[in-house]
């Protein structure tokens, strides 16, 4: 289809109590009357989906360099554009044998009984989107939940209203209405969505809410997958070269201004290792942003609750006796929301700054003993949603995948994990449950029916009353 007016919006976009209850069972009642959806139907929905990507990108990045004040333009294209086609294009080419029905072996005394799965869509599900990855939070999981046949209704958050517009607008054009729709809306509007009855709800964002989101969605006994966030540690191991793992965590870092759930949100270094570290984290933002202030790479805080949040962790940190650590000269800019990338030394539990999850360029550095002594730090601490090693010592690097529980890890790198359509996605305790992307997304959003195929020829009439001594025989035989 053609990209539409921009002027053009979505009808009825900022939905009330009411609105939403009839759009969501106007949807309902689509998958009820028609609860199998033909893989022609649900190949016609990706497909849209990927032109209303594609053949809109530009005006995205756009949208959200506009509802950021200043988002690059390449982070957009790099970040949101390309992983969100690339989501699409990986479960077009495989969904067709995700649907297909799985024949499983009976158990031997069942035989020659059948038995299989059948994938089926649950239903409706509701997704809700946080402000940090507008685009691509609402077309990854939205992919997964069209690829298994379910109808759709998408939260896109306040803070990012142009993008909400935007996408909101173009649905209208490319899914009829009872197959996808986009609200939009405040926190209250949020809260009535969360407590529709949908057949599966996920929702991205942070810990605080996720407990909110739980909450409402057991009123009806909705299944959630939550995606939420924590401090997620970087272990730079001793053999590691420091300008290699700082390079590293410092791009990962630094991207969208840090203002990613499964960035680096501090550093575990060995004792006495802080000042290269420094020295060469300096080196990378001086390469990377070599005019920080002025650079259209560099991406500012959001808004300014969130510019002051993050001025409030350093000021927290600071009159608790934290050494900060500039990373450039470049000071800060409030009226743009610029927030140059800060390290800081000798932190602790009791700031702030290792209390919250971070999201922005803050970055705590933490000495430790030995290995052993990093894995209890991480140990002692609610499981995050990502965790780095930066290592060459193949018995280190397993100790800590085996001694430490995180959603996922990239190994000598940061955030690459999350681009592995092939993988899982998805936290562990305080940062999440359930997982999407790829295959898991497919099932998160089906519903797994077993079937079993009786014989014609079997023997379970044996097992019928009244029960006798055959019966006896038979069960004795049977528990041995």
């Amino acid at each position: 289809m053609n990209a539409i007016d921009p002027t053009l919006q979505a009808s009825d976009p900022a939905a009330g109590p009411g609105s939403l209850r009839r759009r969501f069972e106007a949807m309902h009642g689509a998958t009820r009357h028609n609860p199998a959806v033909s893989r022609q139907t649900r190949r016609a929905r990706l497909d849209a989906l990927f032109d209303l990507v594609h053949d809109n990108g530009e005006r995205f990045v756009e949208a959200i360099a506009a509802d950021f004040g200043h988002r690059s333009a390449h982070e957009t294209r790099l970040l949101e554009l390309f992983p969100s086609l690339e989501a699409i294009r990986h479960t077009r080419s495989h969904f067709g044998g995700w649907m297909k029905p799985q024949a499983k072996a009976p158990g031997i005394w069942f035989r020659p009984g059948r038995a299989r799965i059948l994938m089926q869509p649950l239903g409706v599900v509701g997704i809700v989107v946080p402000w940090n990855y507008p685009l691509l939070l609402a077309v990854s999981p939205l992919a997964a939940a069209l690829a298994a046949g379910n109808r759709v209704m998408v939260k896109m958050s306040e803070f990012t209203p142009r993008t909400g517009e935007l996408l909101a607008s173009l649905v209208t054009r490319y899914f009829d209405a009872d197959d996808v729709s986009v609200v939009l809306g405040d926190a209250a509007v949020g809260a009535d969505f969360a407590c529709l009855p949908f057949d599966h709800l996920l929702f991205t964002g942070s810990t605080k809410v996720g407990h909110a989101i739980m909450r409402m969605a057991a009123d009806n006994l909705t299944p959630v997958t939550l995606e939420l966030g924590g401090k997620s540690p970087a272990i730079v191991g001793a053999d590691y070269p420091l300008e290699k793992a700082a390079e590293r965590i410092m791009v990962g870092k630094l991207l969208n201004a840090g203002q990613t759930c499964i960035a680096p949100d501090y550093v575990l270094l060995p004792a006495g290792r802080e000042e290269p570290f420094l020295a060469a984290a300096r080196a990378v933002v001086a390469k990377c942003w070599p005019d920080i202030a002025a650079t259209a790479d560099y991406t500012a805080i959001v808004n300014d609750r969130h510019y002051q949040r993050l001025q409030g962790y350093v000021d927290d940190a600071r009159a608790r006796g934290a050494r900060i650590a500039p990373l450039t000269g470049v000071e800060a800019d409030a009226v743009r929301r610029k927030l140059p990338p800060l390290a800081l030394l000798d932190v602790n539990d009791g700031m702030r700054v290792m209390q919250d999850e971070i999201f922005g360029p803050l970055l705590p550095l933490l000495p430790y003993r030995d290995i052993d002594a990093a894995i209890e730090w991480v140990n002692q601490h609610p499981r995050p949603l990502a965790l780095y090693y930066f290592g060459n010592n193949g018995a280190e690097r397993d100790r800590v995948l085996e001694h430490t529980v995180s959603g996922g890890v990239t190994v000598n790198d940061t955030i690459l994990h999350i681009a592995q359509e092939n993988l899982p996605f998805g936290g562990v305790g305080p940062s999440g449950m359930g997982h999407y992307h790829g295959i898991e997304g497919f099932k998160t959003f089906s519903k797994q029916k077993a079937v079993f195929l009786q014989s014609g020829l079997n023997g379970m009439s044996l097992f019928n009353p009244p029960y006798g001594a055959l019966f006896e025989r038979l069960t004795r035989f049977l528990m041995r």
